[in-house]
């Protein structure tokens, strides 16, 4: 049984993990989950965690074949959203 669990892939990363996958630091992966324009990930108990595709899937949303490209589309910022950042102004 230990055999077997050792050759199960990862399906889930935490945030560290998921951090260098993308190739961004902590901080960022942990600003895009705050303000909601990261992946989708889950909370096991206290952990965040990330599915594999699911972090692939999000990557995918910035391929483009040259800086012209018009499907292209672009992974938005980590950054508070308008509706975030009014609430904000009025406190």
């Amino acid at each position: 049984m230990a055999e077997r669990a050792a050759t199960l892939p990862n399906r889930y990363l935490r945030t560290p993990e998921a951090a260098r996958f993308l190739g961004l630091s902590q901080r960022t992966l942990e600003k895009h989950r705050t303000y909601g324009t990261g992946p989708t990930f889950r909370k096991l108990g206290g952990r965040v965690v990330y599915a594999v595709e699911e972090l692939q899937a999000w990557a995918d949303l910035g391929v483009a074949t040259s800086t012209s490209d018009p499907r292209a589309r672009t992974v938005p910022p980590a950054k508070p959203h308008a509706a975030i950042a009014g609430l904000r102004d009025r406190a």
